[in-house]
């Protein structure tokens, strides 16, 4: 067996990686970096069962809101809550074939007031309870 002694190593294949794993590493960047509304799932199992929000908010199928059992408008809510600390809490209880156009708007202005803590209302097994 004649064995040749390497003079040149080829890169183009090592190249032709890297190039992949670029792309790969691209695409990847740019879902990371859009904007997405971060969700995380509530387990309603671990909720506690005593838990009562300052607020509570509902929001019927039709776009119907109210807030504390008083219906208001929509582009009223805002003004009524502009006088509330940051650290009022809110308890959201949708209608599950509300869109959820009408669900971000109320989150939306929720989060221009500054207030993080925000439960959702689920229904498990039959009863309803607040989400973590």
């Amino acid at each position: 067996m004649d064995e040749e002694s390497f003079d040149r190593l080829n890169v183009v294949p090592f190249i032709d990686i890297m190039l992949v794993l670029l792309v790969m590493v691209l695409t990847t960047a740019t879902f990371v970096a859009t904007g997405r509304i971060p969700v995380s799932l509530p387990k309603a199992s671990a909720s506690p069962a005593g838990q009562k929000a300052d607020k509570t908010l509902e929001l019927g199928r039709n776009g119907e809101l109210a807030l504390d059992g008083e219906k208001i408008v929509r582009d009223a809510l805002a003004d009524k809550l502009a006088h509330l600390p940051p650290e009022t809490s809110f308890l959201i209880r949708a209608d599950k074939d509300l869109p959820l156009q009408g669900f971000v708007d109320i989150a939306d202005i929720l989060k221009r007031g500054k207030f993080t803590r925000v439960a959702l209302q689920t229904q498990v097994r039959g009863e309803a309870r607040p989400a973590p």
